[in-house]
């Protein structure tokens, strides 16, 4: 690591306060040029566990920049992940406050819920199926505790500021059908999301890695170098397969995924 934990103690803190306030901090990777991969999660599991001891529980994780462009327009050539909290959770139909989040935005994505524990560093698109109690749709709310773009310099952020923003994961909407893994080719599900009516983007979850359960094998292999592995019952978002739409006060999203149902939600 190239920055200390004191260091990544003290982000973690200006991020929980930048989400309490609505007020976005600047560049991590700005003040800590020298910083790879390795010290942003650091930071990442330094917010988490600030969370931890306020009393929120861990249910599980995303999984983010899945999809070759969102790569490549971030200069990596591998996914990122968060970790998801138990406050983070709202069914379909609900109403969010639009207040409580800074740069609100949706994606459309497929949630899997274990009935048993992976671990990497072999785990495979087979284990997950095998693992996997049942598939669900799911709409990510992404937010930025982070400026997008530095005020000063103009630069866009890092995906470094994006891995130490816990993968800039706000809350999880939850909706339509939950299927069985091996009920339905889960590579060729898709979704519309519509807001206020109009369809903003779509998409097919086969732009997940090619299939949605190799971005769950990837984070099992992933976090096994922490010593770290998917519990039973965990929650996993495996990528979104729609770019992000703004969510704005007054707005209603409806989410169409087929056969596997819809999802709404709407804010204040």
């Amino acid at each position: 690591m190239n920055i200390s934990q004191a260091d990544a103690e003290e982000v973690a803190q200006q991020l929980e306060q930048a989400e309490q306030s609505q007020t976005q901090i600047g560049h991590v990777s700005r003040k800590f040029p020298k910083m790879d991969m390795a010290d942003a999660y650091a930071i990442q599991r330094a917010w988490v566990a600030l969370k931890f001891a306020a009393g929120h529980k861990l249910i599980g994780w995303k999984i983010g920049l899945t999809s070759r462009a969102m790569q490549r327009a971030a200069g990596i050539s591998e996914p990122d992940y968060g970790q998801l909290l138990d406050s983070m959770i709202a069914a379909s139909g609900a109403r969010l406050d639009s207040l409580k989040f800074i740069v609100p935005r949706l994606e459309t994505e497929l949630a899997f819920k274990l009935k048993s524990a992976l671990k990497g560093p072999d785990c495979s698109q087979t284990d997950v199926l095998s693992a996997t109690e049942w598939v669900i749709p799911a709409l990510e709310l992404i937010d930025a505790r982070i400026e997008i773009k530095d005020k000063e310099s103009g630069e866009r952020r890092k995906v470094l500021d994006t891995i130490s923003d816990n993968a800039a994961n706000a809350a999880v909407i939850l909706g339509g059908t939950p299927v069985r893994p091996d009920a339905l080719d889960l590579a060729r599900v898709s979704a519309t999301l519509s807001r206020n009516e109009v369809i903003e983007d779509s998409g097919v979850a086969a732009a997940v890695l090619g299939h949605p359960a190799r971005g769950v094998a990837w984070l099992a292999n992933k976090i096994a170098a922490h010593g770290e592995q998917l519990e039973a019952g965990a929650l996993v978002l495996s990528g979104s397969f729609t770019s992000p739409v703004a969510a704005r006060p007054g707005d209603t999203f409806y989410a169409n995924y087929g056969e596997l149902g819809v999802i709404t939600i709407g804010f204040d």
